[in-house]
């Protein structure tokens, strides 16, 4: 039956192209040997110049203010110190905005994929009348807006101010995103979508049951692009919010970091010898405490990449 071949494709796909291949038993040459070495030499110090300076931002968020003025943390922290820390996370406001984050980053990025993801199906269709037209407007409006003064002033009139929907909104689709998406499913196979359709699947089904299960690799990569752009956002927030409970905990950071700029506007709460350690290190504290999500939200989506992109990679 076609039901069946469909519900069994994704499964036979993967098993044919994870399949371990057999040993041929041919020795590398001793160029391809050096070069294999040589490669994972670059490799490990390109990673090593990629991390340095997150690790540096580690070791100084948790190092005492005399290291850090003296420039003596590198890699390792130094005068092991944790008052910044104390003194951001024990604001009750800082954890306020910090739950307003994690809303407006699952809400935003779920509409923005579920719109992303239906916009780009449909452009990939050939058939579809006015594509090229929609295209267009999309394309357009990478280059061209109506400025930040018509934004607000659209922002306000529509009642979104100090609203989720001012964040959500005006980013729910990122035309970049759109044009990957778009060139991912134009390279479906359109084998299965034909037997789909003739087994009575509509064209909601063919894309719940048969596309996405096999375009893991590009809603990954969709997925964790909006989020890092929706959690590092923080200008929206700025501009179209009046009320510090409505903030982000991007803007709370940024307000922190701006107030740090002098240690007797820490807060009377502070005391002086306090104040100066949170005004040497509260940059690298509030860098560390905003990507530290991320950071760890990656890992869990990394692993669909590769197998993603794999499966869907049918060749017809």
């Amino acid at each position: 039956m076609v039901t069946e071949s469909l519900r069994t494709a994704p499964r036979r796909m993967s098993d044919r192209i994870f399949r371990p291949a057999k040993q041929s038993g041919i020795k590398d040459s001793r160029s391809y040997t050096v070069f294999r070495i040589v490669n994972g030499v670059l490799i490990v110090a390109l990673c090593f110049l990629t991390l340095y300076p997150f690790l540096n931002v580690v070791a100084q968020a948790f190092s005492s203010e005399a290291y850090i003025n003296s420039g003596q943390v590198n890699l390792i922290p130094k005068g092991f110190n944790v008052t910044t820390f104390g003194y951001v996370m024990g604001d009750p406001m800082f954890w306020r905005n910090y739950g307003n984050t994690v809303l407006y980053t699952v809400v935003a990025t779920a509409i923005a994929m579920v719109l992303t993801t239906s916009f780009a199906y449909a452009l990939s269709k050939k058939h579809l009348k006015g594509r090229a037209f929609f295209i267009g407007i999309a394309v357009f409006t990478m280059f061209f807006n109506g400025g930040l003064i018509p934004n607000y002033i659209l922002i306000n009139e529509l009642g979104f101010k100090n609203t989720l929907w001012a964040i959500v909104i005006p980013n729910a689709i990122s035309v970049f995103n759109l044009l990957v998406m778009k060139s991912f499913f134009e390279g479906f196979p359109e084998d299965l979508e034909e037997a789909a359709a003739i087994d009575g699947l509509t064209t909601y089904g063919i894309l719940w049951k048969i596309v996405l299960p096999l375009s893991k690799a590009v809603i990954a990569t969709m997925v964790l692009f909006y989020a890092v752009s929706f959690w590092n956002s923080w200008f929206a927030a700025f501009l179209y919010m009046d009320k510090a409970e409505l903030y982000p905990v991007t803007v709370y950071l940024r307000n922190l970091l701006a107030a740090a700029s002098s240690t007797e506007s820490l807060g009377a709460g502070a005391a002086s010898g306090d104040a100066t350690q949170v005004a040497a290190n509260v940059k690298a504290v509030t860098m560390l405490l905003t990507v530290l999500p991320i950071v760890c939200l990656y890992p869990f989506i990394q692993k669909y990449f590769v197998s993603g992109v794999m499966l869907g990679s049918v060749k017809q």
